[in-house]
């Protein structure tokens, strides 16, 4: 009776904190669009319709949008679509309407494509042009927007879909991120859509869900059909039609008809200024499992793989008390997302024991300690400095390496120490080299947990501090739910994890695996490795690593198939994970011409838009002119084929170790034995976001 009071208080509690956190929340972001001089003499183009199509399924998204601008001026203008990168996500497709057909872009050298794209422009000729702005964002450029003519765009890319404590979660990123000033000194984003937007995500899982949440769009229609979960979002004033019971189908496979038939009446209020973020969950008690999706056509050698592991291990909870700091970014750009912050670090604190320790560290141009050493996590502690933390007022610029520096001070070397850094910034003040940041976190034996805000922080720095320290690394959308990714964080790093984990196959020949190097992995997190096999047949597989001090080995036995053709895609996933590993090494060690024209020449083979390669559409007779060859259009079409087939097909499983399960424990979640009396399930949480928002809504019109 006693411990069903207390979870009823400590859920009551958590409520009425979730209220009030709804009831302040704000946040404050340049939208992603179309880009527009600030130079107001300059006529501005319209987003006239902005249709975006996803289908999760085999471990993987593929994200395709449809654009169409519209010149409403007597001259013909250049348009410039920004949208950000997302993360892991590699961009497959540019396809430019020229009169009325369909061209799709190949991928040059990055200066080529440039020089092709100009030179058509400045021919008048009809071009488009999608860069690769470093980690930020992704630049299309599109000549001519004909006057008082429209111009249609379609764009796609793929990216694989993990799961973690068995929550999965897909992000459509429109935010900027609001932090590359370079940018926005000189243009703006026009975030209006004058005419449709509809967003559809279809989830195709051989392992059964028991609900889909979209956070911060309460309004989504989802509606589950069979093996399907079909979400979908408009502009329309009016869903009498669509999803509420009718054919699911018409938002899949009409995407054209949509785009030509104009609804009667649209929301004026509509922009792309939010992210759309969408959580799926996994039932309970799945068995931990290892998944494998191939691609090996008919008289090839060589095929590629993606291996899921889903570990199914007995973590134990953590019971000694640790030390923990908090390295907290109170820069400029902060501003509008530092109560969302403030909300985070105080359910972690919330989420400690009498028996922890924390310190407090904010930076902006440089860095000053609020907790002044270590304090015990007393309810009375805690309080106090929430109190303090919340009083900051953001500004300044960016020094990450000093508020790093001074949280790594003053360590007890008899208690285990972990650092959180939370920021959405770039490094732009004191030292921002890459290699210094490695050089220092390496200096102490410490975790380093960083909750990236936002889509333009500088994710390929901090993922490789987390990497080097062998901690992990959240990313957290202005429109996604901070107290939500704490509790998801708490559920992990509260328990034992697999440290020095390492993957063996024997029996069939592999090669090109990434990532080599695995490091960590905590409760719930899934491994993905992609690679290359030779022939095909039985292979021993083992997860090697050690928890608490002591070696383990988890093993499995299951056939590398002959002939897998159904998702050619695994290709494009493999080739962008072997460049973010080349990238990585760059961004460690410095710039060698060796990593750079594997990039290149990976990015050429496998047609994607990296760093160093970008995708032009040029009039068909143009490709033959240059000699472009058109590698990226037998591509699409094979894949485009084999996605049409895997549509008409019933989901199929992709696990391999039914017969010989690597892993004796069922799959963890958050609701797993161990996650604490009274702990609020993030994905419950997520439900009442809605009840909430309209509570909080209707207690301020009284």
């Amino acid at each position: 009776m006693q411990f069903k009071l207390r979870q009823k208080k400590v859920f009551m509690f958590s409520l009425i904190l979730s209220m009030l956190l709804i009831g302040k929340l704000t946040t404050v972001a340049n939208a992603a669009g179309l880009l527009t001089p600030k130079d107001r003499s300059l006529p501005e183009l319209d987003i006239k319709d902005h249709h975006v199509q996803v289908v999760l399924e085999d471990g993987y998204a593929i994200t395709t949008v449809d654009q169409i601008f519209y010149n409403p001026h007597d001259s013909d203008l250049e348009a410039i679509y920004s949208f950000p990168v997302p993360d892991k996500a590699a961009m497959s497709e540019f396809t430019m309407w020229i009169d009325g057909k369909p061209i799709q872009g190949e991928v040059l050298e990055k200066k080529k494509a440039r020089e092709v794209y100009e030179d058509q422009k400045k021919q008048g000729k009809n071009a488009g042009l999608t860069e690769k702005d470093g980690y930020k964002t992704f630049e299309t450029s599109v000549y001519p927007v004909r006057a008082n003519q429209e111009t249609r765009i379609r764009l796609s890319y793929i990216q694989p879909a993990a799961v973690d404590l068995g929550m999965g979660q897909y992000t459509y990123p429109l935010e900027e991120g609001g932090v590359d000033d370079h940018k926005l000194s000189f243009w703006t984003a026009n975030e209006e859509v004058t005419g449709t937007f509809n967003f559809d995500l279809v989830i195709r899982s051989s392992y059964p869900i028991d609900g889909v949440r979209l956070p911060g769009h309460p309004g989504a229609q989802i509606v589950q059909n069979e093996d399907e979960w079909v979400i979908h979002l408009d502009n329309l004033v009016d869903h009498s039609g669509g999803l509420n019971g009718t054919d699911q189908s018409l938002t899949i496979n009409n995407q054209q008809e949509e785009m030509e038939a104009q609804p009667a009446a649209l929301n004026s209020n509509f922009r792309l200024d939010k992210d759309i973020v969408v959580y799926y969950r996994l039932t309970d008690n799945l068995p931990g499992s290892v998944d494998l999706v191939a691609y090996k056509t008919e008289g090839d050698k060589r095929g590629t793989f993606m291996l899921t592991i889903t570990p199914g291990m007995d973590l134990q909870p953590i019971i000694e008390g640790r030390d923990w700091v908090f390295v907290l970014d109170v820069s400029g750009s902060m501003q509008g997302k530092y109560f969302t912050l403030t909300e985070g670090v105080s359910r972690a604190l919330e989420n400690m024991t009498e028996r922890d320790r924390f310190r407090i560290i904010t930076f902006n141009e440089t860095s000053r300690e609020i907790s002044r050493g270590f304090i015990p996590a007393t309810r009375e502690n805690v309080q106090t400095y929430i109190d303090r933390v919340r009083q900051v007022q953001p500004g300044g610029g960016t020094n990450v390496y000093r508020g790093l520096q001074q949280g790594l001070k003053s360590l007890d070397a008899d208690r285990t120490s972990s650092i959180i850094l939370v920021t959405d910034g770039v490094a732009n003040v004191g030292i921002t080299q890459q290699k210094k940041f490695i050089e220092l976190i390496k200096k102490k034996d410490i975790r380093l947990f960083t909750f990236i805000m936002g889509n333009s922080a500088n994710k390929p720095l901090l993922n490789a501090l987390t990497r080097h320290s062998h901690g992990f690394a959240i990313n957290v959308s202005n429109s996604d739910d901070i107290v939500g990714k704490i509790l998801l964080a708490t559920n992990k790093v509260n328990f034992q994890s697999l440290h020095g984990a390492a993957l063996k196959i024997k029996g069939i020949k592999t090669f090109d695996l990434t990532p080599k190097d695995i490091g960590s992995l905590y409760r719930g997190q899934q491994l993905v490795v992609f690679g290359h096999y030779y022939g095909s047949g039985k292979a021993d597989v083992s997860l090697q690593g050690r928890i608490s001090g002591k070696d383990i080995v988890y093993q499995t036995q299951f056939d590398f198939p002959v002939i897998a053709d159904q998702n050619p895609e695994i290709e494009r996933l493999w080739a962008y994970a072997t460049i973010e590993d080349l990238t990585e090494q760059m961004d460690d060690f410095g710039e060698t011409d060796d990593t750079k024209n594997a990039i290149i020449d990976i990015g050429l083979e496998y047609s994607l838009v990296t760093d160093y390669t970008s995708m032009v559409v040029v009039e068909e007779d143009v490709f033959k002119e240059l000699g472009i060859e058109r590698r990226n259009q037998a591509r699409l079409a094979t894949e485009n084929q084999s996605r049409q087939k895997r549509r008409a097909r019933p989901v199929q499983s992709r696990r391999v170790d039914t017969g010989s399960p690597m892993f004796n424990h069922n799959q963890p979640t958050t609701r797993s034995r161990g996650g604490g009396a009274g702990a609020i399930d993030p994905f419950y949480f997520l439900l009442l976001l809605p009840f909430f928002r309209g509570f909080i809504n209707n207690r301020r019109k009284r």
